[in-house]
């Protein structure tokens, strides 16, 4: 659908948006979310029945093991995911939409090494920080991440491109995982952080869902409030302009935004790459270029392929479970290395 988008006089700019398609992904997504999440707490070393888990979630019974293993363990974990992966392909979205970049992800432009760095720094030194404090240790850590690899992309003659963006995040995320081992084997803390880069959310409790799930909230309602202004610089600079916008506040904005929802899922989840690259392209196929569509199609989709990711990766051999990113990795990678050559050819 051809939408026309007026602004205060401005000439017309069309818009290429398919409104009913994207609701049918949201209450269909929104759907599939929940028996999702129904089977994943279902599924483990001990199978339950769909039905004792509908009565522990309803009828809870603190007597009944079951019940206790679904409210404790499994539930808190599985929504975990979900949050996680909304919020990672959120990031995607923005960042991709802002940078009119299609490589643009949390993962590779090293905010998830840069908050895995300040993690490995937290628990070296201070293996007794709270949970909000490691939080805003990552936030920081990505922050960091994400500044240096725009400031060098940015350094050599012909400014930033999305190859040299790529290039410096790929070379800072490999200093950051190096110096995140060498204090792991320094001060014995190899076994936590290899579990935190293998993308688990295993141990995560209601505390900490309490804590993550204000911030993630708070920063997709940001999301979608802002999506109408990432929509128009989308487009490109000159037009966003020519309508009027303030591009530099739009875009710290989003930095902002993109920093919380990455700092806060890495701080839980750990190294869970790729959500942010491939879901904000599909979404973009689905629904068309209007980000007031793709950011919550994109919230939906991430979610749903976090939580089938983690109980796929549940059942390649039960009861050992394979990391989460590695199952994201097989579908990621050879979608990164499509979108890489592409944009070679066109550079």
């Amino acid at each position: 659908m051809k939408l026309e988008h007026r602004d205060a006089g401005m000439r017309e700019l069309p818009l290429y948006s398919r409104p009913w398609t994207a609701m049918m992904i949201l209450i269909g997504g929104i759907a599939a979310l929940v028996l999702s999440i129904a089977i994943s707490v279902s599924f483990g070393a001990a199978d339950i029945k769909l039905s004792m888990v509908w009565e522990a979630i309803f009828r809870y019974n603190p007597d009944t093991t079951e019940h206790q293993i679904i409210r404790e363990l499994r539930l808190p974990r599985v929504l975990g995911r979900a949050l996680v992966g909304a919020s990672l392909a959120v990031a995607g979205a923005i960042m991709q939409g802002m940078a009119r970049n299609p490589l643009a992800d949390s993962g590779l432009l090293g905010l998830n090494a840069g908050a895995g760095l300040m993690l490995a720094i937290c628990m070296a030194f201070f293996p007794a920080m709270p949970y909000t404090y490691m939080m805003l240790a990552a936030f920081a850590g990505a922050g960091g991440g994400a500044g240096l690899v725009y400031g060098i992309s940015a350094l050599p003659r012909g400014g930033l491109t999305p190859l040299r963006l790529v290039l410096a995040g790929a070379a800072l995320t490999a200093l950051f995982t190096a110096l995140s081992e060498g204090i792991a084997l320094y001060f014995h803390i190899g076994q936590d952080l290899a579990f935190w880069y293998a993308g688990g959310v295993a141990g995560i409790k209601w505390a900490q869902l309490k804590i993550l799930f204000p911030w993630i909230a708070a920063a997709t309602i940001g999301a979608i409030i802002l999506s109408r202004s990432i929509t128009m610089l989308s487009l490109g600079e000159d037009v966003a302009r020519g309508l009027g916008l303030r591009s530099g506040a739009v875009k710290l904005a989003g930095t902002v935004l993109v920093l919380v929802l990455a700092g806060a899922s890495v701080s839980a989840a750990g190294a869970v790459g790729f959500v942010g690259l491939l879901v904000p392209h599909a979404a973009r196929r689905l629904v068309g270029v209007d980000y007031r569509w793709i950011i919550p199609s994109s919230a939906v989709l991430g979610a749903l392929l976090v939580v089938f990711a983690d109980l796929a990766a549940r059942m390649v051999n039960p009861p050992q479970e394979t990391p989460t990113a590695a199952v994201l990795a097989l579908l990621g990678v050879p979608f990164f290395l499509y979108l890489s050559r592409k944009e070679t050819n066109e550079l």
